[in-house]
């Protein structure tokens, strides 16, 4: 394996564990935990599945207000299409997200199918999300 090579491994790795810890940091309801995610002027927009676009300090209180309402949610990430050029990075990533409500004190499940459309940065604290937004595939119980 070349130099180069690992180098890249080294990034795409660093960019996959940026995509896993979004996901931990919503399903736990660690919203700070974002900001060494992103980049200090990251945005996220999740307009394509009824949520707000903007920057991330203003979208991490409605995070915060919007998820409250979940009884339980995880976001199951996977085959993410990574492409790396110098220090920006572009990746699209398939998300399968099941919620659920109490409603009355019943159970509803409901079901959101996403990709992630992310740019990255190469900062001087390694790689960070630049911009995150939505493409909406499907909804299930909504």
């Amino acid at each position: 394996m070349t130099r180069h090579s690992v180098e890249a491994l080294s990034d795409r790795l660093e960019i996959q564990d940026l995509i896993t810890a979004y996901s931990y940091a919503i399903d736990f309801h660690e919203f700070d935990d974002l900001d060494a995610i992103f980049t200090s002027d990251g945005t996220l927009d999740l307009t394509a599945t009824g949520g707000i676009a903007g920057p991330l300090p203003e979208v991490k209180p409605w995070l915060a207000s919007v998820l409250v309402n979940f009884a339980g949610h995880q976001h199951l990430v996977a085959t993410s299409q990574v492409t790396i050029d110098g220090d920006t990075a572009s990746a699209r990533s398939l998300c399968h997200n099941p919620m659920y409500l109490n409603d009355n004190g019943k159970q509803q499940v409901l079901v959101v199918g996403l990709w992630y459309l992310d740019t990255f940065a190469r900062t001087a604290d390694g790689w960070r999300i630049a911009n995150r937004s939505q493409q909406k595939g499907y909804m299930h119980n909504l």
